[in-house]
């Protein structure tokens, strides 16, 4: 069995598209998988199964809508894409402050351009860096404030989610008890 984490987008943000996350639960483990568990209402999923990832994301693509009525795009990765994301941390500063690291996770790299634009919105504090399809992004004035946060979809061009690095470590420890 392979651990994952599945990151749903754009779920019980601002009142809108509601889903309560025993439902999520159950119906996921209806489907097959193992060891289902999710953190707070915001769409992050441990789960088990024997399935690829790609397949995980297909079965996730086919129930959501018909469970929730509408589809969440998902972003997976393996417990150990997700431990090695966590050892290759840029801002080993910002662990002091969690809530100013994003892990800005991408299903794809992004252009040179499109990171030069993205540079080009940052504040005099903040910073990022990539790696394996992973935006490190430090705001040490607020991940609300920043206009390189904002511009992150608009810019980046790719399918992505971010996570605060505290909610990181807490799935990363969620993975470990599985």
């Amino acid at each position: 069995m392979t651990k994952y984490v599945v990151l749903f987008r754009g779920i019980n943000v601002g009142g809108n598209k509601i889903v309560k996350m025993e439902t999520l639960r159950t119906v996921l483990a209806v489907a097959g998988f193992g060891d289902v568990k999710t953190y707070v209402q915001s769409g992050n999923v441990i789960l088990s199964s024997e399935q690829t990832a790609r397949r995980v994301a297909e079965i996730i693509g086919e129930i959501f809508p018909r469970t929730f009525g509408f589809p969440s795009r998902v972003t997976i990765r393996t417990g150990d894409e997700w431990n090695a994301m966590v050892s290759k941390n840029a801002y080993p500063e910002a662990l002091d402050n969690p809530k100013n690291l994003h892990a800005v996770i991408m299903d794809d790299d992004p252009t040179d351009a499109a990171l030069v634009e993205l540079a080009s919105r940052a504040s005099e504090t903040e910073e990022f860096t990539v790696r394996n399809r992973v935006l490190y992004l430090y705001t040490p004035d607020g991940f609300g404030r920043s206009k390189m946060a904002e511009a992150l979809d608009k810019v980046l061009k790719v399918p992505l989610t971010a996570r605060n690095w505290r909610t990181v470590l807490t799935l990363q420890g969620m993975l470990a008890a599985i």
